[in-house]
This record gives C-alpha cells, sequence and structure tokens, in this order.
C-alpha cells in the first residue's frame, strides 16, 4: 500500500498559541488517508502537543539555540532528508529562512505562511524582517495569507507575485465552541440572576501587541462612572505571557483589583466564553484572530480595534463593534454601547455565530488547505 504523502509543518514552537492551535486542528482533521504530518520545531514544544489527536503524527524539535545558531540549519537539513517530505510547509518569520534549508534537502514543494507580526514589529513594516522575507522569495513557490489584510501586504510589501499567494480563513470548531453549556467552575462571582455582573472578557497571550494595557484603562473608566450598573462590572483577562506582572500591577494602580480576574492560560476556553457578556480583542495589529472567530461562534458580541484582519470577521454594528485604536476614550465608548443593552448584545452575537457557520467553519478550512497542497503535488 502506497503511503499518503507528508506534509512537514516547520513552526517556531509548539505551545499555546492562535498559529499553533490552527495547525493542530489541521492536522486532526485532515482525511487521514489524503495527507500524513509531521511537526518540526525550532525550540521545543510544550503539552500543547497533546491537543493532537493523531498518533502517527511526529512531533520533533531541532532545538535551536537562542540567537544565532548556525548549526541549526544542519540539523534542519537532517531532519528533511530523513522526513523526506512531500511538502515543507513554514510559518512566520522565525521560520522563513528554512525555506532555501528545504530546497537544499531537495524538497520540492514548498510553501510558506504568514499568520500576523509580533510587539516588536506590529505592522510588518521592519526593514531587516521585510529583507528576510524577500530574500526568502527565491525558495518559496506559495504563499499562504490567513487575511486579506496579509495577501496585500505580501504584494505590496514582500513583493510576492499575487499568482503565488493563497488566501485561507482560520477555522473554527463550531460545536466545541457554542453558547450554550456548562461555566467554569471557578469563578470567583456567583450568577446572582438579574444582579449577575456584567462580564467583559478577552484571551490570549499577555504580550504587549495585544494591548490588554488599553483594556484595563477603558474598564477602569467605565468602573469608575457614577451608577450602580458600572458596580457590577467585572473584566476577565485570561493568558499568560511577559505582560501578566505589569498588568496585575495597573489594575492595583487603579484600583480595580477586586473587580479584575487573571486566572492565566485556561484550557477551558469555551466556558471561559460562555461567561462572558462582552468580548473585546484590544490588540495593536492581527492577523485572523482565532478567538474573535471563537467568541462569536460563542454568540458573543465583539469589539475590537479597526486593525489586521479584524474587520473581515466582524460586521460592524451587525456582529460586533471596530474602534479606532488610536482613540484612547474609543475602547470604553465602544464598550459602553453594549453594558445597558442586552437586546443589542443578544443580536450582535447570534449574527456572529451564524456567520460563522456560513463562512469559518472548521471544514472550510480544512477544505482550503488540502486543496493547496493537493495543487502543489499536481504543479510539480
Amino acid at each position: 500500500m502506497v503511503e499518503a504523502p507528508l506534509i512537514a509543518h516547520v513552526i517556531y514552537r509548539l505551545d499555546y498559541g492562535g498559529l499553533e492551535n490552527g495547525l493542530v486542528n489541521l492536522v486532526n482533521r485532515m482525511p487521514r488517508a489524503k495527507y500524513r504530518h509531521a511537526i518540526v520545531c525550532l525550540a521545543g514544544f510544550s503539552d500543547f502537543r497533546k491537543r493532537i489527536e493523531r498518533a502517527d503524527v511526529d512531533v520533533l524539535s531541532i532545538d535551536k539555540q537562542p540567537g544565532k545558531d548556525p548549526a541549526a540549519y544542519g540539523r534542519m537539513w537532517k531532519q528533511f532528508r530523513r522526513l523526506r517530505p512531500a511538502v515543507v510547509h513554514t510559518r512566520n518569520l522565525g521560520t522563513a529562512d528554512m525555506q532555501w534549508v528545504a530546497l537544499a534537502a531537495g524538497v520540492r514543494r514548498r510553501v510558506h505562511g504568514e499568520h500576523g507580526w509580533d510587539a516588536a514589529d506590529p505592522r510588518g513594516e521592519s526593514p531587516r524582517a521585510l529583507r528576510i522575507r524577500r530574500l526568502c522569495r527565491g525558495a518559496t513557490q506559495r504563499y499562504v495569507a490567513v487575511s486579506k489584510d496579509i495577501e496585500r501586504w505580501l504584494h505590496e510589501r514582500v513583493g510576492v507575485p499575487p499568482g503565488q499567494i493563497r488566501q485561507i480563513y482560520n477555522g473554527v470548531d463550531v460545536e466545541r465552541f457554542t453558547p450554550d453549556g456548562p461555566l467554569p467552575a471557578d469563578l470567583p462571582w456567583a450568577d446572582q440572576g438579574a444582579g449577575r455582573p456584567i462580564v467583559i472578557g478577552t484571551i490570549g497571550r499577555l504580550d504587549p501587541i495585544k494591548n490588554q494595557a488599553a483594556l484595563l484603562e477603558a474598564f477602569a473608566q467605565l468602573a469608575g462612572a457614577p451608577g450602580a450598573r458600572q458596580r457590577r462590572l467585572r473584566l476577565v483577562i485570561a493568558g499568560d505571557g511577559p505582560e501578566a506582572g505589569r498588568l496585575r500591577e495597573r489594575a492595583q494602580a487603579l484600583g480595580i483589583a477586586p473587580q479584575v480576574w487573571l486566572p492565566g492560560m485556561r484550557p477551558d476556553a469555551p466556558a471561559l466564553l460562555r461567561s462572558f457578556d462582552i468580548f473585546v480583542l484590544p490588540s495593536r495589529n492581527e492577523g485572523i484572530s482565532n478567538t474573535i472567530l471563537e467568541a462569536m461562534a460563542s454568540s458573543r458580541p465583539v469589539v475590537a480595534g479597526r486593525v489586521g484582519g479584524n474587520g473581515e470577521l466582524i460586521e460592524p454594528g451587525v456582529s460586533g463593534t471596530l474602534y479606532d485604536p488610536h482613540d484612547p476614550a474609543a475602547l470604553a465608548a465602544a464598550i459602553g454601547r453594549y453594558l445597558d443593552d442586552g437586546d443589542l448584545r443578544a443580536a450582535h452575537g447570534a449574527v456572529g455565530r451564524e456567520r460563522c457557520l456560513r463562512s469559518f467553519g472548521m471544514d472550510t478550512m480544512v477544505r482550503a488547505y488540502t486543496g493547496l497542497y493537493d495543487d502543489l503535488l499536481a504543479d510539480h
């Protein structure tokens, strides 16, 4: 029996994150008879690898050292020669140069995905990073852009011909992320019926580019305004990362710490989202946000900055609200419109879920990636 072709997915590290979650969903759901998969990490992996449901998926690391590690290229070359993949699929800047290693190792089909940028380069405009990406064009046959915004950037700033770019949205598991189901058992407040708190929440890596500090400032404005409504507000900032300590300190300084819950990394994102009344994503930039899709699938209205691919997911005034991230008062105003209007929250949440069911289901994403790999194998 002929083995299915192998896709070698190259990422920096397999850990909790949007890119990594999307990769695991893809590997788990692609028909086993169609393609096999291996995940090659530059810098290790965490217990997030347990999310992979297929026993036939190799997860390995070349253990790249921080900073310059020229020997890492040799270790990657050896892995490619051992695995002999039909396709190498690298993702984001940290792995782009491995396209040249794949070419040197004799891998004939090569694709690179761009999923967004980091805090040091929130708009993808770093001259050094652009230079690296342009240098890697010569080894890369196809590109995946997870939003139309990134697709435009790849063409206009990196210089990739439009015919080499395939735009594929992330998918969301609409059976796992639903409006109905249990809530987290450790919520720090009890449901008090008509007097229950209005919960504003976000989930994501606690990193400067995610800008949760702006959400704290907006919440402090709302919580400090006169009236009983504001005293019933609660804020959840779930996730872990380098900003965790600073966010806790800022909540204390603003006098809102008793109303703010920072529970760290959570394995129960669907239940946590169901505990929110309003989902907020205050990022300075985004490719395509998995958490926006998960909130929409959970029938929660979304407030997000008018940046990156957010406008491709949210229909302003229909399924959520986009605000100007450069206006300090805009975020509080956008959240404030939902606080006294439960009907508006319900209406926008319902439209968001229907939009996920129609356009952003997991099966749609899997079909698109399967089609990409099929075309690569057919063309070469």
